[in-house]
């Protein structure tokens, strides 16, 4: 009788990984997922290479007199508070609704999951449009965190959603054996297991927060990005306006080093599908009906404000506001560039993805934090880093230059949508396959990718969402004659015809509810639901 051939374990950082050791010219060659993530890791320090360069050219006196004054305080105050009040409420709003939707017998429980995601089509400067408008009086710290739990909560809520659907109830059921009461079963065994998915959504919010512009521009709070953007488009006081990015840079770099250390190293993923059967959904008795309360009035704050201003300034303008000649090339235009910067930005965070998943170390850990210190920038700098890198090349002031800043802002998106896909593909099943004869590039392509599609059509949902919405970078980097429904709604808005601005805010968001559908069903569709 033949004896059952064994699968030996091939280490993966053979063929795709890489160490220091390459960089001493060690045996071990450069691979192309670590060249790859090197080469996508040094394109996100350009516009940090810029502020540094503009930095070093002013002076350390200059450079210490716009930093160290009262304004940089107190900018630092508002931008601390907002991210530390905003945070945590995004996460226990998304927390509790995941847990409603996907673990409760929460009446239209499917219907509710879908208004939770639905605010995502809606820009986060329409949201302060609508509510500036429906409250002219709303204003400050109450009205920032306000309007920015309502417009990126959902970044949270997909991700626990998602790995709530996902968890072993085996798991629970054996605590619950052994004594433990359903909080103490969440508190200590869902709980934990979520910490994956909390932290990629709390850094995401976090960085959406650190660059958003035109939100806290309409509701008249300051935070250093809209400093920098006024000190760029009023005064054009470069110096001044490239050392608040530099401040911005810091308090980037401290989220990252916390999500870091709160994420920590343990494994998210297992080997076999655990239990074959959907978990025990938790009866709500009495309060099943009160229960409805919060998602409808999350979906009335996030989606009945927006949608009810739209509709009064539609109608107040009347048939007039609808130009089509205008309307039709931009809707255009927006599409084209959401579909490859789309494509482009989530091919691009894969090596970087694998890496962090695969190979972790320091080296590993200072690429990734290029990659999400760059988001946290406002596209005001990246667009002018652009500028100054391509002003002598032949791309500028083309698409490719566009594209490339699309794929610098929204690569934090991609890149944390991919890692948390990859992390829950086993990587034994890359080493049976290159134990089998695959090559790398083959066990990447046909065993992990495949596993983390689901997850890499929401980043490339949330990569082309953010595409349609984006304004600062478009405005100065399009080619001449490049108008997008962003920038035709800001132009009209600035000039406070917003009757004019609503057919191109509702057309944002139309665009933006298929992407969003998409989000929804990948993440049902990854937890084979």
């Amino acid at each position: 009788m033949s004896a059952v051939p064994t699968i030996s374990p091939v280490p993966l950082e053979a063929g795709l990984a890489f160490s220091p050791r390459a960089f001493a010219g060690g045996s071990r060659r450069f691979s192309w997922v670590g060249a790859a993530a090197l080469v996508v890791s040094l394109l996100a320090l350009l516009p940090l290479a810029f502020v540094l360069w503009v930095g070093f050219n002013t002076g350390w006196e200059t450079a210490r007199a716009l930093i160290f004054r009262p304004r940089v305080g107190e900018l630092l105050v508002n931008t601390a508070l907002l991210v530390l009040i905003t945070v945590p409420l995004c996460i226990a709003l998304a927390t509790a609704l995941a847990w409603l939707t996907e673990r409760s017998d929460l009446p239209g429980a499917r219907y509710w999951a879908w208004m939770a995601v639905a605010p995502l089509a809606v820009p986060a400067f329409v949201h302060s449009y609508a509510w500036m408008t429906a409250a002219p009086s709303l204003h400050g710290l109450p009205a920032g965190v306000m309007v920015s739990v309502i417009a990126y909560f959902p970044f949270l809520y997909l991700p626990v959603a998602a790995a709530l659907r996902r968890l072993d109830p085996g798991m629970e059921d054996s605590a619950a054996s052994l004594g433990l009461g359903p909080w103490a079963v969440f508190f200590r065994v869902v709980l934990p297991q979520l910490r994956l998915a909390i932290c990629g959504g709390s850094l995401l919010v976090g960085l959406h927060l650190l660059a958003e512009y035109g939100l806290y521009v309409m509701i008249r709070f300051d935070t250093f990005t809209t400093a920098i953007v006024d000190q760029f488009q009023s005064t054009y006081n470069g110096p001044a306006a490239n050392m608040l990015s530099g401040v911005l840079v810091v308090c980037c770099f401290a989220l990252l080093g916390l999500e870091s250390l709160v994420r920590g190293d343990a494994r998210y993923a297992r080997v076999g599908s655990g239990a074959a059967r959907m978990p025990v959904l938790r009866r709500l008795g009495a309060w099943r009906w009160i229960a409805c309360l919060l998602p409808l009035a999350v979906a009335a704050l996030s989606l009945g404000v927006p949608l009810a201003t739209l509709a009064r300034w539609l109608v107040a303008g009347g048939t007039g506001v609808w130009r089509w000649d205008e309307m039709g090339p931009a809707l255009l235009q927006t599409l084209g560039l959401a579909g490859a910067g789309a494509v482009l930005t989530t091919v691009a965070a894969v090596p970087m993805a694998w890496l962090s998943i695969r190979s972790p170390g320091p080296l590993q850990r200072t690429l990734e934090a290029c990659n999400y210190m760059v988001g946290s920038l406002p596209g005001v700098v990246i667009a002018l880093a652009l500028v100054t890198f391509t002003v002598r090349m032949p791309i500028y002031q083309t698409a490719i230059t566009v594209l490339l800043a699309y794929l610098l802002m929204f690569l934090p998106r991609a890149l944390i949508s991919l890692r948390a896909g990859i992390a829950q593909a086993p990587v034994e099943l890359e080493q049976a396959a290159r134990s089998l004869g695959r090559t790398p590039a083959q066990a990447l392509w046909s065993v992990t990718l495949r596993l983390a599609a689901p997850s890499a059509a929401a980043g490339a949902a949330l990569v082309g969402l953010g595409i349609t919405n984006e304004l600062t970078a478009t405005l100065m980097l399009a080619p001449n004659g490049t108008r997008t429904l962003a920038t035709t709604f800001w132009a009209y808005s600035s000039e406070i015809d917003y009757a004019a601005a609503a057919p191109h805010a509702l057309i944002m968001v139309l665009l933006s509810l298929p992407m969003t559908w998409l989000l929804y069903t990948q993440s049902r569709r990854s937890a084979g639901r």
